[in-house]
């Protein structure tokens, strides 16, 4: 079974070149999230948050390995 985590902080191009390396992860995917800008971008993002979102199989890792990763 698949899940999906969405993780914010930090520089998210860094972190989604880490993460996506971990056993069991599926896919990443970055962006912004929370915020007022509509239709954010990496020169106009206002006070969203730059995030990433993480899709993994559950049979191989859990959402408390890649919060632990996180931290």
């Amino acid at each position: 079974m698949h899940q999906r985590a969405v993780l914010a902080g930090g520089c998210f191009w860094g972190m989604q070149d880490l993460i996506r390396k971990l056993p069991g992860v599926v896919s990443t995917r970055v962006g912004y999230t929370g915020g007022d800008t509509p239709n954010a971008t990496y020169r106009n993002h206002g006070t969203h948050a730059e995030g990433i979102e993480i899709v993994f199989d559950t049979a191989e890792t859990s959402y408390r390995r890649i919060l632990e990763f996180f931290f």
